[in-house]
């Protein structure tokens, strides 16, 4: 194969590789007890350590939507000794949830151990998802959350929800 043309392929495989945001992020947490990858589109907007612990990311909307609503996914890890310390920190956190303003149980049943729901963010309905997950001491939530409605379409609220679950795969 000639110079040319090997070029020419290993640009298009890296053009395809940036579009479909296959390059990832990896993240480590808890001491190294819980590790992901995020998509390298997500930008990392905060980070805090201790315990809990919690990685924040923004899942860009490039339509006018995405100036006034931010979509994030957040993950937080926090130490627990036991499946009733886990239980303690997933109610707490289902409570806060169903003190935001506008809070509605979604009408598709959930998982185990996971809330679907809906409430407003500064005048705009958001749509939650949250897991939670008892994994070598300590409890992990994953909370994806975007506008229920963008003038970015069903196909990027397809991929914001693809991602979320890929995440969620990895942190089972």
């Amino acid at each position: 194969m000639n110079i040319l043309r090997s070029t020419t392929l290993a640009i298009a495989f890296a053009t395809a590789m940036l579009a479909t945001g296959a390059f990832a992020r990896d993240v480590s947490m808890a001491d190294g007890a819980v590790n992901f990858s995020t998509p390298d589109s997500w930008l990392a907007i905060m980070e805090t350590q201790g315990d809990p612990e919690a990685h924040v990311f923004q899942v860009p909307d490039p339509s006018p939507t995405g100036k006034t609503s931010l979509a994030r996914v957040t993950v937080t890890v926090k130490r627990v000794d036991d499946v009733s310390g886990f239980n303690q920190y997933r109610s707490e956190a289902t409570a806060k949830a169903m003190e935001l303003p506008g809070y509605k149980v979604a009408a598709r049943l959930p998982e185990p151990n996971s809330n679907i729901y809906t409430a407003q963010e500064n005048g705009t309905t958001f749509s939650y998802t949250e897991h939670y997950w008892l994994k070598n001491g300590h409890a992990i939530q994953l909370r994806c959350m975007r506008p229920s409605e963008t003038q970015a379409g069903a196909d990027w609220k397809a991929d914001f929800d693809k991602g979320c679950n890929a995440l969620a795969a990895q942190l089972k």
